[in-house]
């Protein structure tokens, strides 16, 4: 046991406090050492000299290539492989057959520093370093560091050769840029040590680079040898930096770059991964570092030039390395390394420190238990939600508003928004555009030259302009063309609107424009992802709040550590159900239930959206606009709301009103409407009314006065066309006697109150509106249109909206044989709104179910949504309250509420506290407080008759919600 005391002493001076891995509880020592040791002795000479030798390999290599490191493995005892170029599952299969043939296990490595997609296709990229460097919370960098850690372990890579922890001080650096975290020798130490530990609470092994640093240089050491002519004392402050703090937290390895710094070297033309003062005098024995020691790719110019190939890797090892990466050619390189060794000049004390390492350091990847690559679900494990949880958190955090003196940004007022878009650079953009439509209209604005467009932008007081590069790797080009610069200067000058710059590249992008000064907002994304796109238009209309800080000098105006704060104004977001405690795979089986209500003809298609926590994380559409419809339905397509229009159009302005005190809960409609003082109507309340307690009749069928014997439309009430007295538009080619209108009111004003307490009425709804549109001398669409649609940006969200949207974009509600006698589309379904021109105070609104979610949302956060405040808290609590629950009456004022018996409007599985409402036609929204969540399902299960009732007795529409509790994690 001495020979293992004496091991660990040696140990615990090679990996001491200052060290490189993980604790290790002493049994873990001991049996660590052991292995180190047994294995150590039983190796010869050969063997040990091959641990030392990490060569490229690729699950793209030819038969004859694979034969070549088969041989390398099997005759040359090769120590490691470093995976390039492939995909996933051919290079675990590889792995697998590699380490069988190894005698002693193989350490895997990759160059992964934004994920596997670094390397590999069918994997996932993550944000380049200078995206991360711009994210203030190192929790999230720490998160990204270990699914990317999970990611690589998955695959049988021990060793990450990452971080990158070059400061990048040179923009024209060609090679680090966006691989480094920037400019702040501090930024970069925080995020250095804050992925190490993600990737290494993951079991892998990290290894910060380029040492001594590589990032003030416009030189590539892939081509040729860079030159940092800097003194010591700089390169302690700057480059050397983020190392002794990576250090100090436990880094593994370290890779040395291929740099001339004369201040370290004296011989010139030496490179720093040749030169003993840099490695073993500065990095071991001045910095401390004790762990594994790699050269960076021996196949360099920066370095293959300085000597012949196996001098090289001789030169190398003996300066301090101990792991010679990607030599020219192997065999060579160790033949060379066994003669030196056998002459005297590799000593066995030396060659055992650097083979030791690379033992512990395959212990450490668990290399003495197991090598086998599982191979099943690799795909679906690398791909998981859990990367774009993690990838979106990151891009969240990263975008940066650098400039916006006004304010700009989340945008606001949306009503007095007239916005145009203006694509620069040559990436996509589509995501963004349609992120950005979600919350306002958008138009996007092209021409030929500019002359052309400025004209074409006259007409728009706010432009976006984006600026999308390629997004493939970290090295693309990033920069604006010459036209580009003077196109943006021109647009900027122009006066008349205020611009948004959105740089999706690297912020080095924004140095090439001569002034900022008539730009009046600059976001800088980083990345031109979809989710960078999508996020950053999020971060622009305030759903949520930009957090990012410049992680380098962009511009003269826009200085290292730049940002400007923007809040969140409350606007719904879009995410993953993972990020906000809903299980996707749970929440995904709402597809089987809509095609199981399409395959039983419930309706011919819908919409079916899920909000929580102000994040839409599920919003589809499926079948069609009719059975028989060539295209598919979207989720723009909008819908007869049917009765949800009483709760999303009369209600919210009813409960203004009350607020302005034009309106009490205890009015009379004696009161409201001065000719109901002397019916049955005049003591009815409000309160009483909108909680169906108030004894009115359910519906009145006011249609059928107006038919003639053949119960087909009378000319006495009907033209064929709009004249003198006949502008009331029922449906295509059919017009309602204007006076009409006054014919509804009397006959209300004539009904009888029913036995029945509680009674279900549309009737109080035709009451509010008359008395909503005498009040403000206005109509019920221009009012609500104006309070609540066009400033909370539901544009597509509106009455009669032929009048307004693509016909082919408005879903068809019946194929009507009783009143109108032909397909109703884009006019509303129910009769006595139809005969109020389309506007109802109980039925008329169309909507998708974005919109109608926006809505929800608003009364979900109290009155509050997009930096308005629509109606005050104590008001939405007042109506979204039951009062004759005593009575057994579930209802709210307004809203409907959870049933009090088993049966009901809902799943049953919803709190108290939660409200909504159902319409005709097959709609349905419901918004519950405590858990957040926003649910509206749309359909026109009405087509083509209205007697189709499969989809309420199915009950499909209770069992979506409660599966979408059921999805809820914990």
């Amino acid at each position: 046991m001495g020979k293992y005391l004496l091991s660990l002493l040696f140990i615990s001076f090679i990996f001491s406090a200052k060290g490189q891995y993980s604790p290790l509880s002493s049994n873990d020592s001991v049996y660590q050492w052991k292995w180190v040791e047994t294995t150590y002795d039983q190796m010869s000479l050969e063997e040990r000299i091959g641990q030392l030798f990490m060569v490229m390999a690729s699950s793209e290599e030819s038969a004859k290539g694979e034969d070549k490191i088969k041989s390398y493995i099997r005759d040359h005892y090769l120590g490691g492989i470093i995976f390039s170029k492939g995909g996933p599952l051919r290079q675990a299969k590889i792995t697998n057959e590699y380490q069988r043939l190894s005698k002693i296990p193989l350490l895997v490595g990759m160059d992964a520093e934004w994920g596997l997609a670094m390397r590999l296709d069918s994997t996932y990229s993550f944000p380049w370093n200078m995206t991360l460097g711009a994210v203030r919370d190192t929790s999230v960098i720490e998160r990204v560091g270990n699914q990317i850690g999970e990611n690589t372990a998955r695959l049988g890579v021990h060793i990450n050769f990452a971080p990158v922890v070059d400061v990048n001080i040179d923009p024209r650096n060609p090679i680090i840029g966006n691989r480094s975290f920037g400019e702040d020798r501090e930024n970069v130490s925080m995020k250095g040590v804050a992925i190490m530990k993600g990737m290494q609470r993951a079991g892998i092994l990290t290894s910060g680079k380029h040492f001594p640093g590589h990032g003030d240089t416009s030189v590539d050491s892939h081509k040729s040898l860079p030159i940092l002519d800097f003194s010591r004392k700089r390169l302690d402050s700057i480059e050397l930096f983020p190392y002794k703090a990576l250090i100090k937290e436990g880094l593994e390895s370290v890779m040395v770059a291929h740099l001339s710094v004369p201040a370290l070297e004296s011989e010139p033309s030496r490179p720093t991964s040749l030169s003993k003062s840099t490695i073993t005098n500065l990095l071991k024995n001045e910095m401390g570092f004790s762990g594994l020691i790699f050269t960076d790719a021996l196949n360099m110019n920066g370095v293959s030039n300085f000597a012949e190939n196996g001098i090289t890797e001789l030169e190398a090892f003996l300066a301090g390395n101990d792991m010679l990466l990607m030599p020219k050619d192997f065999i060579k390189s160790k033949n060379t390394l066994l003669q030196a060794y056998e002459s005297g000049l590799i000593t066995e004390e030396r060659l055992a420190l650097s083979v030791k390492k690379v033992l512990m350091a395959k212990y450490k990847a668990g290399l003495h238990k197991n090598t086998s690559v599982q191979t099943e679900n690799l795909y679906e494990d690398l791909n998981n939600l859990e990367n774009v949880a993690v990838y979106e958190e990151a891009i969240e955090s990263a975008i940066t508003l650098a400039k916006d003196p006004l304010n700009l940004v989340g945008i606001k007022n949306l009503n007095n928004k007239n916005i145009a878009y203006v694509k620069f650079g040559g990436d996509g953009h589509q995501p963004f555009l349609d992120r950005l439509s979600k919350y306002a209209k958008i138009t996007e604005v092209k021409a030929k030259d500019i002359a052309s467009l400025k004209k074409k932008l006259d007409e728009f007081n706010l432009i976006i302009i984006g600026f999308h590069k390629n997004n493939d790797s970290p090295w693309k080009s990033y920069r604006f063309s010459q036209t580009e610069l003077f196109w943006l200067q021109e647009i900027a000058r122009q006066g008349s609107s205020n611009v948004i710059l959105s740089v999706f590249a690297n912020p080095y992008a924004l140095l090439d424009i001569v002034s900022l000064a008539d730009v009046d907002a600059v976001v800088v994304s980083y990345q031109n992802s979809q989710i960078a796109q999508e996020k950053t238009a999020e971060i622009l209309f305030g759903a949520i709040p930009a957090k990012g800080i410049l992680p380098v000098t962009a511009h003269p105006e826009l200085p290292v550590n730049s940002s400007v704060e923007s809040p969140s104004m409350q606007r719904l977001g879009y995410s993953i159900p993972e990020r906000v405690g809903v299980d996707s795979s749970e929440l995904a089986k709402i597809d089987e239930l809509m095609q199981n209500g399409l395959d039983s003809l419930m309706f011919p298609g819908a919409q079916v959206l899920v909000a929580r926590k102000g994040k839409i994380i599920y919003n589809k559409a499926f079948g069609k606009p009719t059975y028989d419809s060539d295209k598919e339905l979207t989720t723009d397509h909008i819908y007869d709301l049917a009765s949800l229009t009483k709760i999303l159009a009369t209600l919210p302005v009813v409960m203004k009103m009350e607020e302005e005190g034009k309106i009490a809960l205890n009015d009379t409609f004696g009161e409201l409407i001065e000719d109901y003082a002397d019916t049955e109507l005049k003591d009815v309340t409000v309160l009483k009314a909108l909680s169906h307690y108030g004894r009115l009749p359910a519906w009145i069928a006011f249609y059928l006065k107006t038919l003639n014997n053949n119960r087909k439309p009378s000319p006495e009430f009907y033209r064929d066309n709009a004249s003198v007295g006949f502008n009331t538009q029922v449906a295509n080619n059919l017009f309602l006697q204007d006076a009409y209108n006054d014919s509804i009111y009397n006959r209300i004003g004539r009904q009888s109150l029913k036995s029945n307490r509680y009674r279900y009425s549309d009737v109080a709804y035709y009451v509010l509106k008359k008395y909503i549109e005498d009040t403000y001398n206005a109509d019920l669409d221009d009012l609500a249109n104006r309070f609540l649609y066009a400033p909370l940006g539901a544009n597509n969200t509106a009455y009669n909206p032929i009048e307004k949207y693509p016909l082919d974009l408005i879903v068809p509600s019946e194929v009507d044989n009783y009143y109108r006698y032909q397909t109703v589309q884009g006019y509303v379904h129910d009769m006595g709104a139809a005969m109020q021109g389309g506007v109802g105070g109980h039925a008329g609104l169309f909507s998708n179910a974005n919109d109608v979610a926006k809505i929800m949302q608003m009364y979900l956060q109290g009155g509050y949504y997009g930096g308005n405040r629509y109606l005050e808290t104590r008001t939405v609590e007042k109506f979204n309250k039951c009062y004759f629950c005593d009575k057994d009456v579930r209802r709210g004022v307004g809203f409907d509420k959870p049933q009090l018996v088993p049966k009901g409007p809902t799943c049953g599985c919803v709190s108290r506290k939660s409200f909504g409402h159902s319409g005709f036609t097959g709609t349905f929204t419901w918004a519950d407080p405590e858990e957040e969540i926003v649910y509206v399902f749309l359909s026109n299960r009405t087509y083509p008759s209205a007697s189709n009732r499969l989809l309420v007795k199915s009950g499909l529409r209770s069992r979506i919600q409660q599966l979408i509790y059921d999805s809820l994690i914990n």
